[in-house]
């Protein structure tokens, strides 16, 4: 099996910065938590309140983390850091494959080929959890980029607890392979659809990495 199929993260030496469209939810969690703490020593209500706003400041800061990624060489690699919950035939002969991503996963979502936004589209819905079959009913995201392969749709999906999704970029832009292109605030679902002919490298069950597994088989 090629090398570029690794599920392994790889992380440059450069580390990992804090994901764009966090401060909204980590900024107040952490303003709370340094409060707290400052107060603690001279009040017992501050003291009760530091300890958990202050654990919740450090999930908070380990949900929106965004480590820099060595990008895989391929044709497709994955959007999302997640599980593949489904491998799907669609009607017109292109392929999607489902990435589920748990509030433990890096949030932030990769361009899966190089090219142009040619369209994102903010759809509105619900917001059951994102492996429930109702979920296809969810709010979402849907990208197209013009690429190499042709048109590539891509949708990012809010769920239960993801209720914001964050586009970072507007439709024309150009788009380097494994570049960051919007976020799920604590994490959902990643539906990207291969064109007739591709063959899918990975399998249900299989965990991912954004930038870094290969999800086409040469």
């Amino acid at each position: 099996m090629p090398h570029s199929q690794t599920s392994a993260p790889r992380d440059s030496r450069a580390g990992v910065r804090l994901a764009r469209g966090a401060s909204p939810w980590l900024l107040p969690t952490v303003a709370t938590a340094a409060l707290s703490l400052a107060r603690a020593r001279r009040s017992g209500a501050a003291k009760a309140v530091a300890v958990p706003a202050t654990a919740l400041a450090a999930g908070m800061l380990w949900f929106f983390r965004d480590p820099e990624r060595e990008i895989t060489q391929g044709r497709v690699i994955s959007p999302a850091d997640g599980v593949v919950q489904s491998i799907m035939p669609w009607k017109d002969g292109r392929t999607r494959v489902a990435i589920f991503m748990s509030p433990l996963n890096v949030h932030v979502n990769r361009a899966p080929l190089a090219g142009t936004v040619t369209s994102v589209e903010h759809v509105p819905g619900g917001f059951v959890p994102a492996f429930n079959k109702e979920s296809e009913n969810n709010e979402r995201v849907v990208w197209h980029f013009d690429t190499e392969l042709g048109d590539i749709e891509m949708i990012q999906i809010a769920g239960a607890v993801a209720r914001r999704i964050v586009p970072y970029l507007p439709q024309g832009t150009k788009v380097e392979q494994g570049e960051r292109i919007g976020l799920i605030r604590f994490g959902s679902r990643v539906d990207l659809y291969l064109p007739e002919g591709v063959e899918v490298a990975v399998e249900v069950g299989q965990k991912t990495v954004a930038g870094v597994t290969r999800i086409d088989r040469d």
